[in-house]
């Protein structure tokens, strides 16, 4: 599948911003919805892994296939329907430059292809997909295929954004985008306070932190005094009106923070409870609740548990 044919299916972020959900008609509350967050199917990760070659093999991919396909089969029969279904980031496994790339790509957009066309799919890159150092000419490359690496969109009164976390892991090579990024951040949060949306919630690959804003530097998460500066914009943001700044598992008062990274190995876990966070998952499928009065109310569907 081409970029220029998977741009008509997938309905790509364009101008930071996805048209998918006109904000016009959007940002009005209107009562609880739900939509589903899945990460890291990384497509060539599981023979990578069992070879112990994980830089450069992965020249296998069909088990991820298998899995995601459960995952797209078992959405597609949710009642009431997911406003929409986002994947934070290492939608592949093949870095930029590495074997295997376009055809893992292929793939990937081959299945993400059978998603109902009324349940928008939101795109979050991760480390695997513009790397672990991104460039210009890596960014640009995601935004080709994907679309926006970070962006915006209103969804029934919630602000949502998507940021491109590898900017606060490693911008050396790429220090003008990181600035770029930072302002529209500001300018957005900005916008989450002067419009006082109920909730505005937040989509990376790599989480500030696992467990406690304090704990030690790790491969799964930001540096303390990244997450910490982050962190401390992401709550002035929430404090400046009654909503709620939200993203993933970990908790500060009144913010939850995301995302991706912190989810990988071998299984699909879908739709359990939204409390529900494995760190054992190549594509962890989950949905999530956006209710002020925090009830809970499951979408009819069976869930699906594809373990390895």
């Amino acid at each position: 599948m081409s970029a220029a044919e998977a741009g008509g299916i997938f309905r790509r972020a364009r101008d930071r911003t996805l048209d998918a959900f006109p904000s016009e008609k959007e940002r009005e509350w209107k009562g609880p919805f739900y939509f589903i967050q899945g990460a890291d199917p990384q497509f060539g990760l599981m023979k990578a892994w069992s070879t112990g070659d994980s830089d450069s093999g992965g020249d296998e991919w069909g088990q991820e296939i298998r899995l995601t396909e459960q995952a797209v089969e078992a959405i597609n029969k949710l009642k009431p329907k997911p406003r929409f279904f986002v994947l934070c980031g290492d939608l592949i496994h093949a870095m930029p430059g590495m074997p295997w790339r376009k055809e893992q790509t292929a793939d990937l957009q081959r299945v993400l292809a059978r998603v109902d066309s009324d349940i928008p799919l939101v795109l979050v890159s991760g480390n695997h997909d513009v790397g672990n150092t991104p460039t210009p000419e890596t960014v640009a490359e995601f935004q080709r295929t994907w679309g926006d690496d970070y962006f915006s969109f209103w969804v029934g009164g919630v602000l949502f954004l998507v940021l491109n976390s590898q900017f606060w892991y490693d911008a050396s090579r790429c220090p003008a985008l990181k600035q770029a990024q930072d302002q529209w951040l500001h300018q957005q949060l900005s916008i989450a306070g002067q419009r006082k949306c109920q909730h505005a919630i937040v989509f990376q690959h790599i989480p500030l932190f696992l467990h406690s804003i304090d704990e030690d530097n790790d491969y799964f998460n930001l540096t303390k005094s990244v997450r910490k500066e982050v962190a401390e914009k992401f709550i002035r943001a929430a404090s400046t009106d009654d909503s709620a700044l939200k993203g993933g598992s970990s908790r500060l008062p009144n913010l939850r923070l995301p995302s991706g990274e912190a989810k990988k190995e071998v299984c699909i876990k879908g739709l359990g409870p939204p409390s529900y966070i494995s760190r054992k998952t190549i594509l962890h499928v989950n949905y999530i609740s956006i209710d002020p009065r925090r009830e809970r109310k499951k979408p009819q569907g069976k869930r699906q548990d594809a373990k390895i």
